[in-house]
């Protein structure tokens, strides 16, 4: 067969899909590539005799703006809040007019402070404002659920960031809103190990890491399901380096439906 042929087919086969299954098409290709480069990375490792890498254990999000290609000014919209605040363990605060404040970084045990606080006083609670440079998916999809049951709005402020996985909170507010110069960013999930979580062996750490992979992919799919947010959204956090952060445009906020209006 000739290569006019073969490009012609593989045309008509793209061509027969239906969205659903370009979007999975898409998830099981950013995985296989996943797959080669943890190959070779560990193969390389192997060969030296050296430790696998540690298992995924605390996450440490990525404060921006952070782009190593990015020439000054940074990249991205300008955010007013202090780098040093954003990168403490999140606030979790009840202010005027029913505004919940989710304030820095989400770390392990942040949904169950947050959940504390909405079962105290979540009859007060109307909107929960973001500013947070992500962390614990975990934590992140538990919060973004509990804010869906309850019904809240969620935002971004003018000068505020919501990147990593942050969004994943964004995404579960009744309504969604931002300003248009709010920085709403994302990029591949990633964690560090320590020393305690060492693997036995490369392999195990490969089998590891695509195990988690996946299953992250398919737990944060179902969950922007529920939320009526396009989950081939998160094809941008894949494709995203964990080192550097994809800012969304307002048209692919609107795309994707992680915002339902604008504040400005």
């Amino acid at each position: 067969m000739s290569a006019r042929a073969k490009r012609r087919g593989l045309l008509g086969w793209l061509a027969a899909l239906d969205d659903g299954q370009l979007i999975r098409a898409a998830f099981f290709g950013l995985l296989a590539a996943t797959a080669a480069i943890l190959y070779v990375d560990f193969g390389e490792l192997s060969l030296s005799d050296t430790t696998a890498p540690a298992a995924a254990s605390d996450m440490v999000p990525i404060l921006p703006p952070y782009d190593p290609d990015a020439t000054t000014p940074p990249a991205g919209p300008a955010i007013t809040t202090d780098p040093a605040i954003l990168s403490q363990p999140m606030s979790v605060a009840l202010g005027p007019g029913g505004v919940l404040e989710l304030t820095g970084t989400i770390t392990p045990g942040t949904f169950a402070r947050v959940a504390a606080e909405v079962e105290a006083r979540g009859e007060y609670v109307r909107r929960v404002m973001l500013n947070s440079p992500g962390g614990a998916v975990e934590d992140a999809i538990k919060i973004g659920a509990l804010i869906e049951v309850k019904g809240f709005e969620t935002e971004v402020p003018q000068g505020g960031l919501c990147a990593s996985s942050c969004p994943l909170v964004l995404a579960g507010g009744k309504e969604r809103i931002a300003s248009r110069a709010s920085a709403i960013g994302l990029h591949q999930i990633y964690a560090v190990g320590s020393a305690a979580d060492a693997l036995p062996s490369a392999r195990a750490a490969i089998g590891i890491a695509m195990a988690d992979a996946q299953k992250t992919t398919a737990v944060i799919t179902r969950y922007l399901q529920t939320t009526n947010v396009d989950p081939s959204l998160w094809l941008i956090a894949l494709e995203t380096p964990p080192d550097r952060l994809h800012y969304l445009s307002e048209k692919e906020l609107q795309l994707y439906r992680l915002i339902s209006k604008f504040s400005d």
